[in-house]
């Protein structure tokens, strides 16, 4: 019997897709053409800690318990260890923020079933860049799995003081 695969997945568009369109919805976000993409998507900027290179990252945008998350994969994250300031275009507006890697996998497991509830299975496969094997939402448990396995991280986006 063949081995059943992960109820969790990696579901982002290819990454060529990605290198054409990130630039364009950059821009767009920036500005009221974006319409209501605004509410859905930000634009993450901030400096890499260890090359000082400018990052500008469009991504959706997770408001769960009124807080503002970053949720990902990508390898960008780990500057955001111990907190680092940041510049989020969201909602047509430009804030500076402080953003935070939460490293508990609990929580972060927590964080993206609370997401995947309030959006809805299909939602929640477009706006997260995952995708699950049988269609409903997953477990708690199956979150907690994915986390350490596909290596999924939030980062806490609060304004500067």
């Amino acid at each position: 019997m063949a081995e059943q695969s992960p109820a969790i997945d990696v579901g982002h568009p290819p990454s060529a897709l990605l290198r054409l369109v990130n630039p364009i919805l950059s821009f767009l976000l920036r500005t009221p053409l974006a319409g209501r993409a605004r509410k859905h998507l930000m634009v993450l900027s901030f400096t890499g800690r260890k090359t000082g290179r400018p990052y500008s990252i469009p991504l959706s945008a997770h408001v769960i318990d009124n807080d503002l998350y970053a949720l990902c994969s990508a390898t960008w994250k780990h500057n955001f260890r111990g907190g680092t300031p940041a510049e989020v275009v969201y909602d047509g507006k430009t804030t500076a923020m402080r953003g935070e890697l939460i490293q508990d996998s609990a929580a972060v497991a927590d964080l993206y079933l609370k997401c995947v509830q309030s959006y809805g299975v299909k939602r929640a496969q477009r706006m997260m860049g995952v995708k699950f094997r049988d269609q409903e939402i997953p477990t708690l448990e199956e979150f907690t799995e994915a986390v350490g396995r596909l290596h999924l991280a939030a980062v806490r986006l609060t304004p500067a003081e």
